[in-house]
């Protein structure tokens, strides 16, 4: 709805057009617990590319509502069965990981929600949320801070300051937990292992983020070479890491023939009860490190990354620089990556989430096979 026009550009084409003149287009993102709004320009049209921003956070018109609607209910359908079940998997595993929370929401909401809220709902939602006091604006090149400061101030000094939201923090999970949903039309099951965890500002973070680097960092590690290369079990696996301010997400996600469904969540239990019970070895230790230096240096020239990175961390208060960052990550130990393991995959922690159309033994095996 933000891209639904200003005073200065009354349509979403006219808003578009007017941030594609200038070289770049503004691109926004929502997550659980944050939003963005993001654009590359060139520096000599920075100054304009503020303005239009600054006139999107603090006054959108929030016009064409219905037709908005009409586009947000096509994204939640394709997420949902034909007879109005959720059968997407990521969606799945966050309700059952996180319970009633607004962690264990989609994003989108339910339809019952889209269908109904009103315009004056939407416009005082807008209110409480687009302020400053819960809002981080980061620019990245060559620039002068005080030229970029006076511009801030033009642009984005009438924006109300507000109060920053706070949320509850979901209850803790105290058994492993599984659900099945049957989905005729597929011809593979979708498999979604979750496992709670630390959260970003919790002293384990960056071992949970190397953990993670171990597993799933390229196809030469762990899991594609486990459930890929070596067994042949599926196309493609991934694993990824989800942290909150208080309490984080483990996943890793697959797709396989129902009649593998089993034998992937076993290779993938097998997987992270090895983390628990061996030590990394040395060799395979130093390879990730190398890996995540690497990565890292990429931030020194990518403006855009950079800008991210820096914008993020002063949101949620984590380290402030990708090279502070980097001697964090550095200095977990493979007994820290053992220890948080054992922390991470505990069996009480454990979320298993199944989509497709496997026999009823097949989803009694793996109910089995979740819950031990």
């Amino acid at each position: 709805m933000l891209f639904r026009g200003t005073e200065e550009h009354p349509s979403a084409h006219a808003l578009s057009t007017a941030f594609e003149d200038l070289g770049g287009s503004l691109e926004a993102t929502t997550a659980a617990d944050h939003g963005t709004l993001e654009i590359n320009v060139p520096q000599e049209n920075l100054s304009r590319a503020l303005d239009l921003m600054g006139g999107v956070v603090r006054a959108p018109l929030l016009k064409d509502l219905e037709l908005e609607r009409g586009i947000i209910r096509e994204e939640v359908l394709g997420d949902l069965s034909e007879e109005g079940e959720m059968i997407d998997p990521a969606s799945l595993l966050r309700s059952l990981s996180f319970g009633d929370s607004g962690l264990g929401r989609p994003i989108t909401g339910p339809l019952t929600n889209i269908e109904s809220f009103t315009d004056e709902q939407l416009r005082a939602h807008h209110r409480q949320t687009y302020i400053s006091a819960d809002m981080v604006i980061a620019i990245t090149g060559p620039l002068s801070v005080e030229t970029v400061q006076g511009q801030l101030d033009s642009s984005f000094g009438q924006v109300p300051q507000g109060t920053g939201l706070k949320c509850a923090t979901p209850t803790e999970q105290g058994e492993p937990r599984f659900v099945s949903v049957h989905h005729p039309g597929s011809s593979q099951t979708s498999i979604s292992l979750g496992f709670r965890c630390p959260g970003r500002l919790n002293p384990q973070e960056p071992a949970v983020e190397m953990l993670l680097r171990l597993i799933d960092d390229g196809m030469a590690t762990r899991l594609y070479h486990r459930l890929c290369d070596s067994s042949g079990l599926c196309y493609s696996a991934s694993a990824s890491y989800e942290a909150y301010e208080d309490c984080g997400l483990v996943e890793f996600e697959a797709e396989t023939g129902h009649e593998r469904s089993y034998d992937v969540v076993s290779e993938l239990l097998r997987l992270t009860n090895e983390m628990t019970s061996e030590l990394v070895k040395e060799q395979e230790w130093e390879r990730i490190r190398k890996r995540t230096g690497w990565q890292f240096e990429a931030y020194r020239d990518e403006a855009s990354a950079s800008a991210h990175f820096t914008a993020m961390a002063s949101l949620f208060g984590t380290v402030a620089t990708p090279d502070l960052r980097l001697e964090e990550l550095l200095a977990v130990t493979r007994q820290d990556i053992q220890a948080v393991a054992e922390r991470v995959f505990a069996r009480t922690s454990r979320s298993l989430v199944c989509v497709g159309n496997p026999r009823k033994a097949r989803v009694d095996r793996l109910r089995s096979l979740a819950l031990q």
